[in-house]
């Protein structure tokens, strides 16, 4: 399990990660315009409500996490907190990172504090993780007894001087873990029965598998060479499989391979001869038509558009 969703937190390029401490006193709010991003936010003291439109309000109390890891827009609020009227967008103060808290309402005394963060990763790579989270991600309760991944990421954010040499790379990897770490809890949380992504790491036979898938894109996998990692009949490996992630495995495969693609097409100069070999076409010719059934057009044309637009 823990090789999967490592290859996997590779695979989804995380970067750009950015963190601020809010302190707020007497009745407050603040909106968080994700664009897109992905966000997390820690109760440190006190109480907030959070409001993602469509769902219901979440009361988080002091050590409650919450991670929204599909770029929704968002609200957080004092409990008392009036509804409306005009707040401040967080996502817009947080530019980069300080240890210096953003100050929020009118009051005098302090009635909470968060670390309020956000980070981009590749959404498509990631989209088998996002598909089996929720669009709220609660941990709960880990400021009674923090757990050490916790404790010790608070602690070198704290140590983290501004402007030091690789901090941006510190702070990314930091938020890597973080998140990990609360899709381990999450997964931990899953009763019996959940079909998805995640369960199927806990499946000792299937996670084998979609470690190999992750881990080696480029070989020839047929379903008779998985089904021996697996330990399981071809039949039953088949049916396995095509249960818990609602596609047979090849067909997974073949979606994991045309995400790869498209990422080395955004992100590198690598000709699209050499990205076929990479995703496992001895013929680009071949890997061109299944590029171009799967994403609308060819490989160069897509590389264009991309270019074109600034999505590269």
């Amino acid at each position: 399990m823990d090789d999967t969703l490592s290859q996997l937190l590779d695979d989804i390029h995380l970067s750009g990660g950015e963190f601020r401490y809010v302190e707020a006193a007497g009745p407050w709010a603040f909106r968080f315009e994700a664009g897109g991003l992905s966000s997390f936010h820690l109760v440190l003291a006190g109480q907030a409500e959070l409001h993602v439109p469509g769902e219901a309000p979440v009361r988080l109390e002091a050590g409650d996490m919450a991670v929204l890891s599909s770029g929704r827009d968002h609200d957080m609020r004092d409990v008392a907190a009036p509804p409306g009227g005009e707040w401040p967008d967080l996502a817009a103060l947080i530019l980069g990172h300080s240890h210096e808290p953003i100050r929020l309402g009118a009051g005098d005394a302090v009635t909470a504090t968060l670390l309020s963060a956000r980070f981009r990763f590749d959404a498509d790579l990631a989209r088998p993780l996002l598909s089996a989270l929720p669009s709220v991600l609660l941990i709960r309760g880990i400021s009674e007894k923090p757990p050490a991944w916790l404790r010790i990421g608070l602690e070198f954010l704290a140590e983290e001087g501004i402007g030091r040499p690789g901090r941006q790379a510190i702070v990314n990897r930091l938020a890597g873990i973080l998140f990990i770490e609360c899709v381990r809890t999450h997964l931990d949380s899953l009763p019996e029965g959940v079909s998805n992504w995640l369960r199927a790491l806990r499946d000792p036979a299937l996670s084998a598998v979609l470690s190999a898938m992750h881990q080696r894109p480029e070989h020839p996998w047929s379903v008779p060479e998985l089904a021996a990692l697996a330990c399981l009949s071809r039949s039953a490996f088949a049916e396995r499989f095509t249960q818990m992630l609602s596609q047979p495995p090849l067909s997974y495969l073949a979606e994991h391979r045309m995400r790869l693609a498209a990422w080395q097409l955004r992100h590198t100069r690598q000709p699209v001869c050499r990205i076929a070999e990479m995703v496992g076409y001895a013929s680009e010719t071949a890997f061109s038509q299944a590029f171009k059934r799967t994403h609308g057009s060819a490989p160069s044309r897509y590389r264009q558009l991309r270019e074109s637009d600034g999505t590269s």
